[in-house]
């Protein structure tokens, strides 16, 4: 895997168009257990981001993702800005100036938006969160060198992780007020970081193909 400033930015194009085409499905399941708009905002954040990074084809990698960072921040409401957006500055931090990246990199990069996330949001695995996707999709990438099947498998957990929230309360945000009725619904932050996830993979292994 080798993915230049451009590549980055079309896979980024390709995360911001599936959050789009979910956008509908985000924000019902966030009506269900939160203020009903998590789609909507991670929509516009991700409008947001192509507009912002279209002609960052010149610059870093991490350049690239502190903008997509900064411009979360900027325009997702909610609790969702400030945490993917804490994600993605971090995984800009992390890759620093590299104009290309490759496996290494991206559990780098994921591990990186994972401790920003557990950072902003002081949550842990089991608090019906976005940690509850991502944390287990670090683990996989850790457990050998990474490739396009351990990313794959990464996805997968998930994808598991997502469903495990349908059978926790929630501690954090809106969905805490809920109490043992958050039972049974699952995360919408879990949901849009598995989506986003799945997009990388999907673009990653339609470039190697």
């Amino acid at each position: 895997m080798a993915v230049g400033s451009a590549k980055l930015i079309e896979i980024i194009n390709l995360v911001a168009n599936d959050i789009q085409e979910n956008k509908d499905f985000l924000t019902q399941l966030d009506s269900a257990i939160g203020d009903a708009d998590h789609g909507i905002n991670m929509s516009k954040g991700f409008k947001a981001v192509t507009e912002k990074i279209a002609a960052m084809t010149d610059k870093d990698c991490g350049s690239i993702l502190k903008t997509v960072g900064m411009t979360l921040v900027s325009t997702v409401g909610g609790a969702s800005g400030p945490l993917y957006g804490t994600a993605f500055m971090r995984a800009g931090q992390a890759v620093g100036t590299k104009k290309e990246l490759g496996f290494d990199d991206l559990l780098l990069i994921l591990d990186a938006a994972l401790e920003g996330i557990k950072m902003r949001g002081k949550a842990e695995k089991g608090e019906k969160t976005i940690v509850d996707a991502l944390e287990p999709a670090v683990e996989v990438l850790k457990s050998s060198p990474v490739n396009l099947k351990l990313l794959e498998e990464a996805v997968k957990a998930a994808k598991d992780g997502v469903e495990y929230t349908k059978g926790i309360i929630a501690k954090k945000g809106r969905a805490s007020y809920l109490g043992e009725r958050s039972i049974g619904h699952q995360d919408p932050g879990a949901t849009s970081c598995y989506i986003m996830l799945a997009a990388v993979h999907r673009a990653l292994s339609e470039k190697s193909s």
